[in-house]
């Protein structure tokens, strides 16, 4: 469109953006930029090459601009989600803060990451299980999932397995998260395989602030280290992960990281804990407490892992029966009603919430597959 046309085409996040981009191109009068947002009114004009219909705002001078609805809800949708996804909180868990990098003795983390993509496109509703009766025949992590909404989420990895899932057939949870680890046999699918995730994710995490990349000579080689730079970031997920471990009443206070509004906040710390325990990374965050709470807190996290890998989750069917719903210490005695209130909240996202639960019952039996 030639830039004395007032029907200025712009891709916005919010409607509130949309003024911004109102203010004429230079050199441009009123009486051209009228007969430009005339010739530009017919639905071939505003929709591009065939894109989805679109919506006009006035701008500044009266001038008009052209937006598609669909960036609103996107930008709606990405207010909504937390500052880090699941596979961050657990590689920033894992992190040695001042080095900045990982234990090399950890051969987990790298298939528990895996799981937490899975467990993040769940959470953000772009994956379910595939709705089938008969899937009820079969254990959790052999059910087939399928995607419900490829909507870009913004984080490269996240949308780099979704157009997986989405150009290929339907495969199980366990199936997935084998294929993008590279535990595959079949040559016909290596191409699966998600590459370089815990380089990319520390990489995003300097891109958002939490991280800085240094050089650091390891004797014969030199490489890239992730020293943390926003200690902040780091003690927010520690204080939730010893606040769903240790407190007999869980209290999630809103933060920066996760905010109100977030769904499923207390269900996602949950799953955010049982990944870091199958990755290996979770005594990282409980270094302050004293040798018999670290005891204490991961004998509670086997109980959560044993809860929530079933479907529907073990504390719920407790809880609902009338019996104690927490744990045999005391710990978390309002967890299940919380997770309980989410679900009843988000009854129609049911289906998501069982991808949940098989990805959790794939994390049970990390160790006999590694």
């Amino acid at each position: 469109m030639s830039s004395s046309s007032g029907l200025q085409r712009r891709r916005v996040a919010t409607q509130s953006d949309s003024s911004a981009y109102g203010s004429p191109a230079p050199g441009s009068s009123a009486p051209g930029a009228a007969a430009g947002a005339n010739r530009s009114s017919s639905p071939d004009a505003l929709s591009g090459s065939g894109a989805a219909s679109s919506s006009e705002t006035a701008g500044e001078n009266g001038h008009k601009i052209a937006f598609d609805p669909r960036d609103l809800q996107d930008g709606d949708e990405r207010a909504r989600q937390p500052r880090l996804t699941l596979m961050e909180e657990v590689l920033l868990m894992g992190l040695k803060d001042k080095q900045g990098y990982l234990s090399f003795w950890n051969d987990n983390i790298s298939y528990a990451l895996r799981g937490c993509i899975v467990l993040e496109l769940a959470f953000r509703g772009r994956i379910a299980m595939q709705r089938d009766p008969n899937r009820r025949r079969f254990p959790l992590p052999d059910r087939l999932i399928e995607v419900i909404d490829d909507r870009l989420t913004g984080e490269v990895l996240l949308d780099e397995a979704l157009k997986l899932m989405k150009t290929s057939e339907k495969m199980s949870v366990g199936a997935w998260i084998d294929l993008m680890s590279g535990e595959t046999w079949n040559l016909m699918k290596i191409g699966y395989q998600l590459k370089q995730v815990r380089e990319r994710l520390a990489k995003g995490l300097v891109d958002k602030g939490i991280l800085r990349t240094e050089k650091r000579n390891f004797l014969l080689f030199d490489m890239a280290t992730h020293p943390v730079s926003d200690s902040g970031a780091k003690d927010e997920i520690r204080r939730r992960t010893i606040a769903i471990l240790t407190a007999r009443t869980v209290v999630l206070n809103a933060s920066p990281l996760v905010p109100e509004d977030v769904p499923f906040r207390y269900l996602r710390t949950v799953a955010l804990v049982c990944a870091a325990y199958a990755a290996n990374v979770l005594e990282n965050a409980l270094a302050d407490l004293s040798h018999d709470g670290r005891d204490r807190a991961f004998n509670r996290v086997d109980e959560l892992l044993n809860d929530y890998s079933q479907w529907p989750f073990a504390a719920a069917i407790r809880q609902g029966a009338g019996s104690d719903a927490s744990s045999s210490a005391g710990i978390g005695v309002n967890l299940a009603q919380e997770i309980s209130d989410e679900l009843n909240a988000n009854k129609d996202k049911e289906l998501q919430v069982e991808v949940v639960a098989a990805a959790l019952n794939v994390f049970t039996r990390l160790d006999s597959i590694l």
